[in-house]
């Protein structure tokens, strides 16, 4: 059996992959979703993946690249015509839309009752300044973040009498994401707490040298065994936005409150790795194998 890892860059997680895969006896090709071409004609409809003949039982999304509205969507629709004809997607397109968007894995997560921090998405200059004029007033710092982004890139905070970004700076692009910053105590930290099939297989602290403690962006990777409160939080993040696997990043306040900040639906976890003896790549080889063998 083969299987397409969809990914534009391999790089060390598509490695990692291929060789969990290979131990269990399945191929697994790279592809970009980009080479991929929906025909569809009057009797039928068809994905056509290179390098396959047939639909494949799976496919595991290691990356969606970015791109024009009209490319994204039609990337996506990829993953869903594949899901409709029965090829299990890991993680389906639904879950990546769920939390690529931080505003609607924010909803998701309040409406579920998961603590998120206080959040204001908007395209209005005027409203964000009314928005961290109240912040200075309640003495609560205010971060903003891109709506799609990762790896802690554009990411900053923003305070009262800072200038703020245009509407179509880098890392804006129109709309304002705004969050209260959550500070920890003592240093900067947070929790990644990795989630296979509802249940923690690996977790690690993050300590960074500024607020922001993203790997990517310098921060310091700890094994941790995670306490029972990250665990239900991890697990209740899962179960809300109905996702096969996840990187659920979760901070704590000086007041020992647990907030769930991003729910991660293509997560890196090379620094987990580095921290952990679990093989991360072959729980998610092995769950995949599972539900299709189910199936």
């Amino acid at each position: 059996m083969k299987i397409p890892i969809f990914t534009d860059d391999p790089g060390w997680h598509g490695a990692a992959l291929k060789q969990a895969f290979q131990q269990h006896g399945v191929e697994a090709i790279f592809v970009s979703l980009q080479q991929c071409v929906t025909h569809i004609s009057a009797n039928s409809t068809q994905i056509i993946i290179p390098g396959f003949d047939t639909l494949p039982k799976a496919a595991f999304v290691r990356g969606v690249s970015g791109g024009t509205l009209q490319q994204v969507i039609t990337r996506l629709n990829i993953l869903h015509i594949l899901a409709l004809q029965h090829v299990k997607i890991y993680n389906d397109g639904r879950a990546i839309e769920r939390t690529v968007d931080k505003a609607l894995t924010s909803f998701l997560l309040q409406q579920q009752g998961i603590p998120t921090p206080e959040t204001w998405v908007c395209e209005s200059r005027h409203a964000v300044q009314t928005i961290r004029e109240q912040a200075a007033i309640n003495n609560q710092k205010i971060i903003m973040k891109p709506l799609f982004g990762s790896q802690g890139l554009g990411v900053r905070q923003l305070a009262e009498t800072d200038t703020l970004p245009v509407p179509m700076e880098q890392f804006v692009d129109g709309v304002y994401y705004l969050q209260r910053l959550i500070e920890t105590p003592e240093y900067p930290h947070d929790y990644r707490i990795f989630v296979i099939n509802k249940k923690v297989v690996a977790a690690m602290k993050r300590i960074g040298n500024t607020w922001v403690n993203n790997v990517a962006a310098g921060g310091r990777c700890e094994n941790v065994e995670p306490n029972e409160k990250l665990i239900e939080l991890a697990i209740q993040a899962t179960e809300a936005l109905n996702i096969d696997y996840a990187g659920i990043d979760i901070i704590q306040a000086k007041n020992g409150e647990y907030f769930v900040l991003e729910v991660n639906s293509i997560p890196a976890w090379r620094g987990l790795q580095s921290v952990t003896k679990t093989n991360v790549a072959e729980l998610l080889a092995k769950d995949l194998l599972e539900k299709i063998s189910i199936n």
